[in-house]
């Protein structure tokens, strides 16, 4: 993947947009900020120049009205050295009543303009003067005073100061690079934070895309990378238990379908052998009705196994609903047995209990054959040659119970907790069970939980194993009693 096609890429890029825009305007406003200080500060300097230079000229006035230009020239020329500014004084007729010693010009006479605005109030701002600099502007301050004549008669004065901005500039100048400096050392610190930060999020998507594309054609040998942040390191480990579990159901579902190709093919080939046989005149008339009954099971074995397939499916989907009706359990039972006659003959087994008292309870006779006839499978095909098979029908306050046990090998501690899985097989049942599909016991769970009861396993290893199926003798009843309470306890 393009580096600049990264959404997180693209998050860096507009993060490094936002924390400049942020230096820029943060520099603009302290270049502002600084340079109005500075301004205000160089305002009140010349205001109070100003006013210590009235205060002076109006005591030389008091002491001596003929002698005091001479002293207010001296003090002036005093000041304009020390400081680098300009004074001017003038009459209520705008007259200079001050030399120009700095100057080869004239001294203008006071503005119509600035006259005015000094009859009205003092004056204190920057602004351009065309007879001292055409190009730069000036710090001023104005005021009028009154000087106290003999006769006890005020006489009207005007005062400007004028001070140079060279100092704000230079003062400017120096806070904007300060500024842009600050700001350019924040911004590569930040760059260099976030890059770092941002590049192991970038090499994450990228790593990320790569794998989910492996993922997506079913290629799940990588693992994604779980070394980050919390939430990353989360969703990775997630995605990468999802693609073991995808990849563990990819499994079984190859084994599944494999299972179930060879399962359909062995009572097909079957039934087609003997149908052929009889047709042809192969099998002899007095053996047909025996190779009939032999094409009547494999009929019934197909049914039940396409049945299962087809249950699984309603489970999982939630459309199943039994067909409650009132069955003997024990016949059905001893129907689901004969079917499996050939194959008891032939491991020579002992089969036990199946005369006791006939059990009956309210079930979904073809649910509750599918499971009998289930764990039946599981016994023929795990008992020991030899062996006994043993069935056990009881009642115990309104709950059936049937058991089904064989002899034989049995299960280990570690293998109890999963034999109802679904494709789940026992490491040492693969190289017997290479037909089963592992869905027998899952299904058979389930028609339990249908019917309110449960299915327990028992075993000893290297002894035996034993199922049993608890239902309640009806489970309308308990599915009545708890629509009540749950009513009760909403109501």
């Amino acid at each position: 993947m393009q580096k600049n096609k990264s959404s997180f890429y693209r998050l860096f890029r507009h993060t490094l947009i936002v924390i400049l825009c942020f230096l820029v305007t943060m520099s603009i406003l302290i270049v502002n900020l600084s340079a109005a200080i500075y301004k205000k500060s160089r305002l009140n300097d010349i205001k109070s120049m100003g006013e210590m230079f009235v205060n002076c000229v109006s005591d030389a006035y008091e002491r001596s009205s003929e002698d005091y230009i001479e002293y207010a020239e001296e003090f002036r020329l005093n000041i304009m050295c020390e400081y680098d500014v300009r004074i001017y004084m003038y009459n209520q007729n705008g007259t200079s009543l001050l030399g120009e010693q700095w100057s080869d010009e004239d001294v203008q006479p006071l503005s119509v303009t600035m006259h005015d605005a000094l009859d009205s109030d003092d004056y204190l701002d920057i602004e351009n003067t065309s007879y001292l600099s055409k190009s730069e502007p000036y710090f001023v301050y104005g005021s009028k005073f009154y000087l106290q004549q003999d006769d006890g008669k005020y006489m009207p004065a005007y005062i400007l100061i004028y001070g140079g901005t060279d100092g704000l500039n230079r003062f400017t100048m120096n806070i904007t690079l300060a500024c842009i400096a600050t700001a350019l050392a924040v911004f590569v610190l930040c760059y260099l934070i976030i890059k770092r930060r941002f590049r192991k999020h970038i090499e994450f998507e990228d790593n990320f895309l790569k794998i989910s594309e492996k993922y997506s054609k079913g290629d799940f040998s990588e693992k994604l990378d779980t070394d980050l942040s919390e939430n990353l390191k989360q969703i990775t480990e997630h995605v990468n238990i999802l693609a073991a579990n995808v990849s563990k159901s990819e499994e079984k579902s190859s084994t599944f379908i494999a299972n179930v190709s060879h399962e359909l093919r062995t009572p097909i080939t079957t039934i087609g052998g003997f149908v052929d046989g009889i047709l042809d005149g192969t099998i002899k008339k007095s053996r047909q009705q025996e190779y009939l009954i032999l094409v009547s099971q494999e009929i019934q074995r197909l049914r039940i196994l396409i049945t299962s397939m087809l249950n699984m499916s309603r489970f999982e989907s939630g459309t199943m609903s039994p067909n409650f009706r009132e069955t003997n359990i024990t016949d059905l039972v001893i129907k689901v047995v004969l079917m499996f006659e050939k194959r008891i003959e032939e491991k020579e087994l002992e089969v036990e209990e199946l005369d006791s008292s006939r059990l009956t309870a309210v079930v979904d006779a073809d649910l509750m054959q599918q499971v009998i006839y289930n764990l039946v499978e599981n016994a023929v095909k795990f008992v020991n040659k030899g062996g006994t098979l043993s069935f056990s029908f009881d009642k115990q306050d309104d709950i059936c119970i049937i058991g089904i046990r064989n002899t034989g090998e049995g299960l280990k501690d570690s293998e109890i907790p999963q034999v109802f899985d679904r494709f789940y097989k026992t490491d040492s049942s693969r190289g017997k069970d290479t037909s089963g599909l592992g869905l027998g016991l899952a299904i058979s769970r389930k028609i339990v939980h249908l019917h309110n009861g449960h299915i327990v396993v028992k075993s000893v290893y290297g002894e035996y194993t034993e199922f049993q199926i608890r239902i309640p003798v009806d489970p309308r009843t308990v599915n009545k009693d708890k629509k009540e309470k749950n009513n009760g306890r909403n109501g």
